[in-house]
């Protein structure tokens, strides 16, 4: 195959990749999208590529050579093929076949084929032609040109109003695609991306997290058409992270008068062990909150991780802010360990390897309070009524629709609540 060819395909592979996506041009994705990439890669093929080559791949960082063969494999299968020869096969493009010599038995004379050179050139020039202009085909007659949207049809229904597990069935038509590249998206993580046949219409998916999804239908590499799938939790929601499924717990296992919590014996009681590696646990609370937005609003949490032993050293703490298509991700840990966080909101990256985030050290182990408060954008973060940061963050204002918490092994929250621009208490 030619480099141009194997070029191109890397090109229709890395759009089929940031269509399901959908975060827009590459060309704008700063280091915390290649970092989050690097993840979702990883999550799903257990292949790590580092931000480094994924930043080559994308033509972010200037490199003459081209993606070795695990690489095309890794993204080939993020794209949700089985590998890169896979993908090459489903764009019409056949790889070539490496032809090796028989095995003859010892002694045995080789045999000798004359070939003409001038018919092998001719054979050559043929495939190559036949290679060349099948795939010129796809590209501009099946694959290309814009996909019409009003052509498509797509929405989602939950089967039930409130809590997890959740399926979802979606009814969508794509009967005048181009091609059989059809494809269900269930969230921005492109593992949720589903080949379904173009002449049926229905496909059915199943939601193990709250949260607010952007579900998509792609045609022919093209996003046509989107619908919104929010799960949403009664109230607060506790479970342990696991490989498949998470384990929930009963709302009433976690519910004491004054906090939720997920102490070490509701964990031991449900066979969880805490050391040498405590589990992941989380705590969500996600719902319709009106007209809270994140550009202008207060939040103020309570919370301690008192769990000390084994992998837990660093008492770290996450607090996500769920908002419509973006994030506030907040870290807390122990201030012996602030030289490993990253905080990001709506587009606003801090990395302390870059950035002094000392002040979201906090002794954890005792009561700590969380505050943030939003004017026009400008955001202020308080750990315990001091001042860990200030800035104002880029992306557009959106709706705030839930929390969650990840800790390590144990967690427990309290007084927690929002305030929208009117200063209307929300309570959680």
């Amino acid at each position: 195959m030619s480099n141009t060819i194997e070029t191109d395909l890397v090109k229709a592979c890395l759009q089929e990749i940031e269509a399901a996506l959908s975060w827009g041009s590459s060309a704008e994705w700063s280091n915390y999208d290649f970092e989050k990439l690097s993840e979702a890669i990883f999550e799903q093929t257990k292949v790590r590529l580092s931000v480094t080559t994924l930043k080559r791949v994308w033509g972010r960082i200037k490199y003459d050579h081209a993606p070795n063969t695990a690489t095309l494999n890794t993204i080939a299968q993020f794209a949700g093929y089985n590998d890169w020869r896979h993908f090459i096969k489903q764009h019409d493009v056949p790889p070539v076949t490496k032809i090796t010599a028989p095995i003859h038995a010892p002694h045995a004379p080789e045999p000798v084929v004359k070939q003409n050179p001038k018919t092998l050139s001719w054979t050559v020039a043929a495939v190559f032609v036949l290679i060349s202009a099948g795939y010129f085909i796809y590209q501009n007659v099946l694959g290309s040109g814009t996909v019409d949207p009003a052509h498509f049809a797509f929405k989602a229904d939950k089967v039930l109003t409130l809590g997890v597990p959740n399926s979802v069935v979606f009814t969508y038509d794509a009967a005048r695609a181009k091609t059989d590249s059809v494809y269900i998206v269930q969230t921005w993580d492109i593992t949720r991306k589903t080949l379904v046949p173009k002449m049926q219409t229905k496909h059915s998916a199943i939601y193990y997290y709250p949260g607010y999804f952007n579900a998509r239908l792609i045609v022919d590499g093209q996003v046509v058409k989107r619908h919104v799938v929010q799960i949403a939790t009664d109230g607060w929601l506790g479970l342990v992270e696991m490989e498949n499924k998470p384990f929930y717990f009963d709302k009433k296992d976690i519910t004491r008068p004054d906090r939720i919590e997920i102490n070490a014996d509701l964990l031991n009681a449900n066979n969880f062990d805490l050391k040498p590696v405590a589990p992941r646990v989380r705590l969500f609370n996600q719902r319709d909150m009106g007209t809270l937005t994140n550009d202008n609003f207060e939040f103020e949490t309570t919370l301690r991780n008192d769990f000390k032993d084994g992998n837990n050293t660093c008492h770290s703490v996450e607090v996500l802010i769920q908002c419509k298509d973006d994030i506030i991700f907040l870290p807390l840990t122990n201030p012996a360990c602030i030289g490993d966080v990253k905080m990001y909101a709506a587009g606003k990256m801090f990395d302390s390897k870059f950035a002094d985030l000392s002040g979201f050290g906090a002794d954890l182990s005792k009561w700590t309070t969380l505050r943030v408060t939003c004017k026009d954008k400008k955001m202020q973060i308080f750990v315990n009524n001091k001042k860990a940061l200030d800035f104002t963050f880029p992306n557009a204002p959106t709706g705030i629709v839930g929390l969650q918490y990840r800790f390590n092994g144990v967690g427990a929250v309290k007084d927690t609540w929002f305030k929208d621009a009117a200063k209307e208490l929300i309570k959680m």
